[in-house]
C-alpha cells in the first residue's frame, strides 16, 4: 500500500512512496458535495512515534490551517480527528453461491451508521470496497438501496463490499444539521467505513487493500474523501458524478425545484458572491493537489441529470495537478447506465484489480 515516509501536522508536508503489503496510511477527512442525483504535537527533543491509521480506528489530523477553519469546510474535516470502528455484522439478508449478504453497523465520529455488506465465499482475506450511493430521499430510502448491481457483481468478483447508508438514512443515527452543512457528513461516513474495515480484525477482510466507488451524489462524496484523507484508499471510481462545485449542484438540482433548503444554506453561509471564500473551501477542486489515489471517472454522453462537462472539468483539474486520472465516456448512455453497464463494470474491475490485487 502507501507508506508515508514523513508528514508533519503543522507543515502540511507529506512525502509518500508506494509499498505493496505495508500497513501505514495517512489521511485527513472529508466533506460531501451536494444535492441531487439518484442512483445515488508540540515540538520537543525527540520526534513522537508515528501511529498507523491502518492499525487504529482513528485518522490523524493533517494540514490544519493557521487559524480555525469554518466548521463547514473541507479544511475543517482535514483538521478534525476522524474515527471509524465497531463494525458489526447483523442479520443474514441473503445467501448465494458466491457471497453472503449481511446487515451491518459501524461507528463514524460518534454516530452509528448502518449499511449492508457482501462477503464472498471462499478463503480470504479479500480486498474491500466502500460504496457511496447517489441521492435518494431519506424518507423513502431503505438500507443498501442505490447500487444493487454493483454490490452483486463486485462480491462475485471476490471483493468484500460495504455499502454505507449515510447518516439520516435507514437505521443510521440522525444529524439534523447535515443538509444545511452541505451534507459533508456523508464524507465522514465514508471515511469512517474505511477505518472500521481496517479496525474490524475480521479474517475475511484485508484492511490493507480498500477501494472507494461512488455514483452520482456519491461521486461527489468520493472527490471529497480523496482530498480530505489522501492515502486512506488505494483507488477510486466514480460513475455519473455530480459537480465538484457545490454551488453548481444547488443551482442545477435544488433552486429550480424551489427547495426551501437553498434559502437556509444561503442564510447560514452566504451566496457565492457574498462569501466566495466559503464556497471555495467546500469544493474539492480547491485542494486537488492533496490527492494521491488513482481515479477512474465514467460518464455517459447522454446523461441529462449530471452533465458530462462536470466530469471533464474534474479530469482537467486532476491532469493539471499531475494526478492519475482516467476519464472514460460512454456514447449514448444516460445517468443510470443501461446497455453499456457491463462494459463499464469490466473497466471498473480491471482498474481495481490493478490497484488492489
Amino acid at each position: 500500500m502507501r507508506l508515508p515516509a514523513s508528514w508533519t501536522v503543522r507543515g502540511a508536508t507529506m512525502d509518500r512512496m508506494r509499498l505493496r503489503g505495508t500497513a501505514w496510511v495517512t489521511a485527513g477527512m472529508l466533506l460531501a458535495v451536494a444535492i441531487g442525483c439518484t442512483g445515488g504535537g508540540g515540538e520537543g527533543a525527540a520526534e513522537p512515534p508515528r501511529t498507523s491509521a491502518r492499525a487504529t480506528s482513528e485518522l490523524p489530523r493533517t494540514t490544519p490551517a493557521p487559524t480555525p477553519a469554518d466548521p463547514v469546510s473541507l479544511p475543517a474535516l482535514m483538521q478534525r480527528k476522524l474515527t471509524g470502528s465497531g463494525l458489526r455484522l447483523g442479520a443474514v439478508l441473503d445467501r448465494t453461491s458466491a457471497y453472503t449478504r449481511y446487515a451491518v453497523t459501524y461507528e463514524a465520529n460518534g454516530l452509528t451508521i448502518s449499511g449492508i455488506m457482501n462477503i464472498p465465499e471462499g478463503k480470504g482475506p479479500f480486498p474491500a470496497l466502500v460504496l457511496a450511493h447517489g441521492y435518494i430521499d431519506p424518507d423513502v430510502y431503505f438500507s443498501g438501496q442505490g447500487m444493487p448491481r454493483e454490490q452483486d457483481r463486485l462480491a462475485r468478483s471476490g471483493y468484500v463490499v460495504l455499502h454505507t447508508d449515510y447518516r439520516n438514512h435507514a437505521r443510521s443515527d440522525d444529524d439534523p444539521g447535515n443538509d444545511v452543512g452541505l451534507r459533508l457528513g456523508y464524507t465522514e461516513d465514508v471515511i469512517g467505513a474505511a477505518l472500521a474495515l481496517r479496525d474490524s480484525g475480521r479474517p475475511e477482510i484485508d484492511g490493507d487493500r480498500i477501494g472507494l466507488f461512488g455514483r452520482s451524489m456519491g461521486g461527489g462524496v468520493v472527490y471529497n474523501a480523496l482530498v480530505v484523507a489522501p492515502g486512506l484508499f488505494d483507488a477510486a471510481v466514480v460513475y455519473a458524478p455530480v459537480s465538484a462545485r457545490p454551488e453548481e449542484n444547488i443551482d442545477h438540482f435544488q433552486r429550480p425545484e424551489g427547495d426551501p433548503l437553498v434559502a437556509e444554506i444561503e442564510e447560514e453561509h452566504g451566496t457565492p458572491e457574498e462569501n466566495p471564500a466559503f464556497w471555495r473551501a467546500v469544493s474539492p477542486l480547491t485542494y486537488v493537489d492533496r490527492v494521491t489515489e488513482p481515479l477512474l471517472i465514467q460518464h455517459g454522453t447522454a446523461d441529462d441529470t449530471c452533465p458530462p462537462r462536470w466530469s471533464r472539468q474534474v479530469a482537467a483539474a486532476f491532469e493539471k495537478a499531475g494526478k492519475d486520472v482516467d476519464l472514460r465516456t460512454h456514447a449514448g448512455e444516460g445517468h443510470t447506465f443501461g446497455p453499456k453497464w457491463p462494459a463499464s463494470m469490466d473497466l471498473t474491475e480491471a482498474f481495481f484489480a490493478r490497484h488492489l490485487r
